[in-house]
């Protein structure tokens, strides 16, 4: 018996600046999950994927990660998509500078 799909957002990380990005619903990249598009259908979320190997020059490492929907858009599941939504945690910068000074 085939394991239910469970909802995803398709994710990567930038080639010029090594931020991590996901796939919005009209196709462009975004910084925040928030704004990624919800793939509740397993064929979908495979033509997506195709979409973002199709894309060398903006997505590097695309995969599929699971997220549920929450008040304000897709939300990660797993703890390594929870903290790649913090940004890099070598030093303080990036996301976590602009979360500090809002």
């Amino acid at each position: 018996m085939a394991r239910k799909f469970t909802p995803k957002v398709l994710t990567a990380n930038d080639l010029m600046e090594g931020d991590v990005i996901y796939l919005a619903a009209d196709g462009s990249w975004v910084r925040d999950h928030a704004q990624a598009e919800f793939l509740e259908d397993e064929t979908i979320a495979e033509m997506r994927m195709l979409v973002a190997q199709g894309q060398p020059e903006i997505a590097v490492g695309p995969y599929l990660a699971d997220a549920k929907m929450g008040e304000n858009g897709p939300e990660p599941i797993h703890f390594r998509e929870a903290f790649r939504t913090r940004g890099p945690s070598n030093y303080f910068h990036g996301k976590q500078a602009e979360t500090a000074s809002q």
